[in-house]
């Protein structure tokens, strides 16, 4: 089969791999009709995060048809359409049980996540070895275990299109306005105007949020949020996010902020000093932005990646101002249901986000924009068919 396989920073290629077979009697195999890039491949992609090794599949945001199934599964058989969560959960420790997928204690116990976070968290699909080192969905055919908590069925008046973001990016922007209790009448600030803070400006929308402010500085993302979602934009090239959130709060500030960025986004001097001389693994230019532009005793999201240690965290101003903070990654399973039936309603559908749509033997192409946010870039969904 073809797969988009990791050779290095910068380097991946469409190669000929085997096909993936059942290990395992709740497994599944799927054939994917659509996968897509996540910002959180471009880490790997940069070789930003350890444990990626030569040959690895990449891709966590996939869904297709079910091909096989193992003896044990019993949600999908073979011809069902289904969506694929990134997150490999057991469906049965305390973690998973308790609504928290993403922390999963049985799919990846992965020694050195233990060692540098004090846990492991749960495996992933295309994620390198800290997360399980599973094989990822940018191929045309994917082994999905533990399918009775992986796999959702999908109905048909929901599209492809739609059930590929359901993978992650839907779900994370949901969950980012979720937990930070976005509600009716909220003013809600996003950091990051890609997929992720895209999704978390429709999900606040959606929620009730009376006003959202976008922060970027590629202004077709910006158009985007200002044209589908009726953000209020400020792009930091032009203008200080801080000064001009409290402008237009009138000193109040922000109900929530989200972080939709990550760690390798580094906006100083500063940080970017830091990072190249590894005294800090992790910018966070955008969380002291946050905290100074959000109200006093408002929330804190944090749904972009980080993955170490960062300097200068304001953690006096979340002290004194009396701030919630709360972050994770996606538990894809615990919200896939509730935002598939807002699809379905109408109220809450991401797609327009998705900018281009091209081949999986185009992969290496659909990254080189991606990453360089050209042509007019937002979000890249790959058809293994086409």
């Amino acid at each position: 089969m073809k797969a988009l396989v990791w050779h290095g920073a910068k380097d991946v290629r469409v190669e000929e791999k085997a096909m993936p077979v059942i290990g395992g009697a709740g497994d599944v195999i799927v054939r994917v009709r659509r996968t897509a890039i996540c910002g959180s491949d471009l880490h790997l992609y940069h070789h930003a995060i350890p444990g990626m090794r030569k040959g690895d599949i990449l891709g966590h945001e996939f869904m297709g048809i079910v091909e096989d199934a193992g003896s044990a599964v019993m949600s999908v058989k073979a011809g069902d359409r289904v969506v694929v969560s990134a997150v490999i959960a057991c469906g049965q420790c305390r973690f998973c049980a308790g609504g928290l997928f993403s922390l999963c204690d049985v799919t990846n116990p992965n020694p050195i996540e233990q060692l540098v976070w004090g846990h492991h968290t749960a495996a992933g699909f295309g994620y390198t070895h800290l997360t399980g080192g599973f094989p990822g969905g940018q191929a045309e055919y994917v082994r999905v275990p533990y399918a009775d908590v992986g796999c959702l069925k999908v109905p048909d008046n929901v599209t492809d299109d739609q059930a590929v973001l359901l993978a992650d990016s839907a779900c994370t922007g949901w969950m980012g306005a979720d937990i930070g209790e976005v509600g009716p009448g909220k003013w809600v600030a996003v950091w990051g105007a890609g997929p992720i803070g895209l999704a978390a400006m429709a999900a606040s929308r959606t929620l009730g949020a009376d006003r959202i402010f976008a922060i970027d500085n590629v202004p077709h993302r910006l158009k985007l949020a200002r044209d589908k979602l009726g953000a209020e934009t400020i792009n930091f090239n032009d203008d200080r996010p801080v000064r001009r959130i409290l402008e237009l709060t009138h000193g109040r500030g922000a109900d929530v902020c989200i972080e939709a960025v990550g760690f390798r986004y580094a906006k100083s001097l500063l940080h970017r000093v830091e990072r190249a001389i590894k005294v800090e693994t992790d910018a966070v230019d955008t969380l002291c932005e946050m905290m100074r532009a959000v109200r006093k005793g408002g929330n804190v999201s944090i749904m972009g990646d980080f993955i170490g240690y960062a300097n200068h965290f304001p953690i006096g101003a979340q002290m004194e101002k009396g701030i919630t903070v709360r972050s994770g990654q996606v538990h894809v399973q615990r919200y896939w249901q509730t935002v598939m039936d807002r699809m379905m309603n109408g109220e809450y559908d991401p797609t327009f986000y998705i900018t281009h749509r091209m081949p999986l033997a185009h992969a290496a192409r659909a990254y080189q924009i991606f990453d360089k946010k050209e042509d007019g870039v937002v979000k890249v969904v790959m058809e293994p068919g086409l």
